[in-house]
Formats: structure tokens, sequence, C-alpha cells
């Protein structure tokens, strides 16, 4: 599926500030039944998000089973976010489940990457500016959305005020247009042909049959 670009984001915002959440937490590994980046999330946060493993009966206090979270599409979460391992699912996961950006104090690089490559803004906010951010979205969640503009590098939150944030010119160019490794590499298509062409000249036998 081909990440849809992020200019500018209103949305609900769930907070889950718990440290070191990993990718196993994120979609256990019983979970992962297909190798399509579809059909994942509903095992998003499975051990937490059910009662028992394996099953589909919604446990009443987690954050995303709550009335007013439960169309979240912001995630305000704690350090080292998608650490673990480099499975690339936890990001699906989080993506068919309807989530368009994290803020964290920090994240997994592996997994921060790709969030990238899919689509999800992955932001660095500091621990103090998640706290306020939090105070602000628990006390009234669907009235008190954030609004990110990926252009101007800006969360809007309450009154009107402004939280900056960075992010590495390659990475938001990604975002800005919906594109992924693939879609990033065929945009050199022309140059790609032009090499196999003159390679083909100097060392046609590379590309004889037996």
């Amino acid at each position: 599926m081909k990440p849809q670009p992020f200019t500018v984001h209103r949305g609900i915002a769930a907070p889950l500030l718990r440290r070191n959440i990993d990718t196993d937490t994120i979609i256990p590994s019983r979970e992962i039944q297909l190798v399509s980046k579809q059909g994942l999330g509903d095992g998003l946060f499975a051990g937490w998000r059910y009662r028992t493993p394996g099953s589909r009966d919604p446990d009443p206090d987690f954050i995303l089973n709550r009335g007013a979270y439960r169309d979240a599409s912001i995630l305000l979460a704690g350090a080292n976010f998608g650490c673990g391992s480099s499975r690339e699912h936890a990001v699906w996961a989080l993506g068919e489940f309807g989530i368009r950006a994290v803020l964290a104090p920090s994240f997994g690089s592996i997994f921060r990457n790709n969030c990238t490559l899919n689509g999800i803004l992955a932001v660095v906010v500091d621990e103090a500016a998640i706290g306020r951010l939090d105070d602000w979205v628990r006390a009234d969640p669907r009235r008190n959305q954030l609004e990110i503009n990926l252009e101007n590098r800006l969360i809007a939150w309450k009154a009107g005020e402004l939280l900056a944030f960075e992010i590495e010119p390659a990475n938001r160019k990604l975002l800005l247009q919906g594109l992924d490794g693939i879609a990033v590499t065929l945009q050199q298509a022309s140059a790609i042909d032009e090499f196999e062409a003159a390679d083909r000249v100097v060392r046609p036998w590379v590309y004889r049959l037996p």
C-alpha cells in the first residue's frame, strides 16, 4: 500500500506514556500471520488491548478502547518508543489502525525510519512538552485535538499555542510527497536505464544468457 502524503493532520491524541514500548508490544509475534501490510490493525497492542492472548475481548482500561480515544490518529508516547526488533509490521499495524503521527522524546532508530517510509510521522518532542500536551488532551480528548503541520514543522494546540519540531529534510520530503523506498528509486528510472544500456555496451558478456 502506497503511503499517503502527510502535510497537515488534525486528530485526537491518545496518551500512552510508557517508556521502552518495543515492536513486540506494538504487535506481538503471534499476531503476525500474514506477509501483507494489511490485516494487522486488529493486532495492534494486542497484549494490552484484549483481556486474554489471542482473544478479541477488549480490555476497557486500555487507552485505545476508551470511548474518547477510539478514533485516535496521534499517539503521545514515552521515551524509546519502537525499540526492539526491526519488524516493519509494527508500523503497518499502527497505520492500518489509523495512526498518522507518534510524538515521543525518542524512538528506536529503525522503527522511526520505517515510520517515514510508510507515511507515519515520528516526531521527537521533549518529555516536558509531552507532559503539557498530555495534560491538555486528557482534559477533553475530542475537543482538544492536535494539529501537526509538517510543511511548517509546527504542532498547534491550546489557544493557538505552537510547538516547533525538527525533522531531517530528506525524511520531511518523503512524508510530504508520500514516497517509500521503491518510489524514490523509480524517480531515477531514466538514469538507471541509461546506466544499464551503457553497461551492456562495455560488458556485453554479463547480459548473455547461458
